[in-house]
């Protein structure tokens, strides 16, 4: 089977705190039954709707191990992961920004981990073609010692270093479509040099002070850094547009020896965090084109990680849609919102208002 699908119903059982939407409940914030948007239903359903369709007997399902703390220190202090799992131990609790979690947190984050590194590594090894890690809790957001965007540990950065220490490879690229920009995937690779991050992110939704396209990386890394913000509205023309226009040609000029994907659904047009109206035919055309580069530049090591996505309803047939793209199984999920969100995308004056911004990227990128 050539897509591993990396998954552990542990990951699931990762539970946040007393708060509405994003707010923290008190004062005038009543509790809501979902609490966070960040909950399990968006994967769980994700692996119930594979197994419905037929969709999991078409592709290499497996478990990981826990990254070890020698490997979350690669990216992570000791400090942090001390103080992290210290909590965890007595119940539970909330570090960094709004990233509560209960007791067993630390464990099941190193697991999630732990998924996006062994999807990384048997792609380089050949065991598999490409492969999905359905990680949770995510990890873009997460700096070495501050969590924040419901990120604990960055999966993605410790897979990375964790590829590298292994002589695996030598030159990885991230491209990073979570609808919000990934600034801890930026901030660990920002003065390294072997490792391209791209963000296509809604322009200040969430952290309201990064991902400009001006931070191009700094030291060895001065250029290996793009963000790619988009106005809210972009739809399913824009978004391609930046892939093609924008992504394609950073990764044919880096020559990447794999190609890791952020895979966040919430640039989803019913998506409660973002206003972005993509929909699953947007994430499989991403998914074709970051494949066909993938096949044309690194032999198709092709590495998607689970990050956000909101809508209970929505992100089992957006992950179906992808998953479908990167095995070329016979089943599919027919969108049951396709013809709403179709209805829903901008006009072509808007559509031109987008060209021409990623006209100004392009200009942006070409000087730095």
């Amino acid at each position: 089977m050539r897509t591993g699908f990396f998954w552990d119903e542990r990951c699931f059982w990762h539970s946040g705190g007393n708060y509405a939407l994003t707010l923290p409940v008190g004062g005038l914030v009543q509790p809501t039954m979902g609490g966070l948007p960040e909950n399990p239903e968006t994967k769980r359903r994700l692996v119930n709707l594979m197994r419905v369709t037929g969709m999991d007997r078409h592709l290499a399902m497996r478990g990981a191990e826990p990254a070890s703390e020698a490997e979350l220190a690669r990216v992570h202090p000791h400090s942090y992961l001390s103080e992290f799992k210290a909590l965890s131990d007595s119940g539970g609790g909330e570090i960094g920004l709004r990233t509560p979690f209960g007791r067993g947190g630390y464990e099941i984050a190193a697991l999630s981990a732990g998924l996006a590194r062994d999807a990384l590594v048997a792609v380089l090894r050949g065991e598999v073609e490409n492969a999905y890690a359905l990680s949770r809790p995510p990890g873009h957001h997460c700096l070495p010692e501050f969590p924040n965007g419901f990120c604990l540990l960055a999966n993605i950065a410790i897979a990375i270093e964790s590829a590298l220490d292994q002589g695996l490879a030598g030159r990885i690229a991230v491209v990073d479509w979570d609808v919000h920009h990934g600034n801890g995937t930026e901030a660990i690779f920002y003065d390294r040099a072997e490792v391209l991050t791209i963000s296509l992110h809604q322009e200040r939704n969430y952290p309201l002070d990064t991902g400009d396209a001006e931070d191009r990386g700094a030291g060895a890394g001065l250029g290996a850094n793009m963000n790619i913000p988009l106005p809210p509205g972009t739809g399913h023309r824009g978004h391609l547009q930046a892939i093609d226009r924008l992504v394609l040609p950073a990764l044919e000029a880096f020559e990447p020896d794999a190609i890791v994907v952020a895979c966040g659904f919430d640039a989803s047009a019913v998506d409660p965090l973002s206003r972005m109206l993509a929909s699953a035919e947007t994430f499989r055309a991403m998914t074709q084109r970051l494949r066909a580069a993938a096949d044309d530049l690194c032999d198709g090591r092709l590495v998607l990680v689970h990050e956000g996505g909101y809508s209970e309803v929505y992100v089992p047939f957006c992950g179906h849609a992808v998953l479908e793209a990167l095995s070329d199984a016979p089943v599919a999920a027919p969108d049951p919102l396709a013809e709403t969100v179709a209805a829903r995308q901008p006009g072509p004056r808007h559509d031109r208002m987008v060209e021409g911004l990623i006209s100004d990227l392009e200009e942006v990128f070409r000087q730095g």
